[in-house]
């Protein structure tokens, strides 16, 4: 379970920390937001118009950074009820292509993340139906804007960088569209740790598997009265 994962090295520990941090962080933002406009809404009968699209740009950070931190503590679900049938030699073998396709998988999401979010950034898509065969020439969308997320001043000084000087009347939509290539990035590193951990036996799976039993276990006393 996660609750169980400790990094090995003073780096590690600094990274699981930084990005626990991230992920309590857009938590809280979304919870900050969500409270201020329902109080906003049925007390002063007025609402931050740009919560619901800030809230949902935030829920798609979550998912696409956690999905690689939940890889690493081994925190995703899944069915274990063949596996734990099979001697460990086969366990591993079937951990192994689990792996390989979850690799394959998270290869084919990076290149297309990519040459979705390269077009916002005034960046070139890359060239290839299923594996990238340099970059192709992209039209330029990077002065593509959210609909209602305002344009903080501290972030004026990209206009000039991507935008050709023109100012932007909100917030362009390549920043919040940049943690779709960062978390696919991200996924990929992390499942190429986890097949090295399985390759090198410190690591049984992918999933957390039969660990959830031991969790509730745990836990289970605290539906019952003393």
């Amino acid at each position: 379970m996660s609750g169980k994962y400790e990094p090995a090295t003073p780096l590690g520990r600094v990274v699981n920390e930084f990005e626990e941090t991230v992920i309590a962080v857009i938590l809280g933002l979304m919870t900050v937001i969500t409270f201020v406009n329902v109080i906003l809404r049925y007390v002063f009968n007025s609402s931050l118009i740009w919560g619901l699209e800030l809230t949902s740009a935030l829920f798609a950070w979550l998912v696409l950074f956690g999905m690689s931190y939940a890889v690493k503590v081994t925190a995703h679900l899944g069915v274990d009820a063949v596996i734990n049938i099979l001697p460990h030699r086969g366990r591993r073998i079937l951990a192994l292509a689990a792996a390989v396709c979850c690799l394959a998988y998270a290869f084919l999401l990076m290149k297309g993340a990519w040459d979705y979010w390269a077009p916002f950034g005034g960046f070139e898509q890359t060239g290839g139906r299923w594996f990238p065969e340099g970059f192709i020439k992209t039209r330029d969308q990077a002065w593509y804007e959210t609909e209602q997320i305002p344009m903080p001043e501290w972030l004026r000084f990209i206009e000039p960088i991507f935008n050709q000087g023109e100012a932007y009347e909100k917030l362009p939509r390549f920043i919040p569209y940049a943690m779709l290539p960062l978390g696919c990035a991200l996924l990929l590193f992390r499942l190429i740790q986890a097949t090295w951990g399985i390759v090198t036996g410190t690591r049984e799976s992918l999933i957390v598997s039969h660990e959830a039993e031991d969790a509730v276990d745990d836990v289970r006393h605290m539906n019952y009265e003393e």
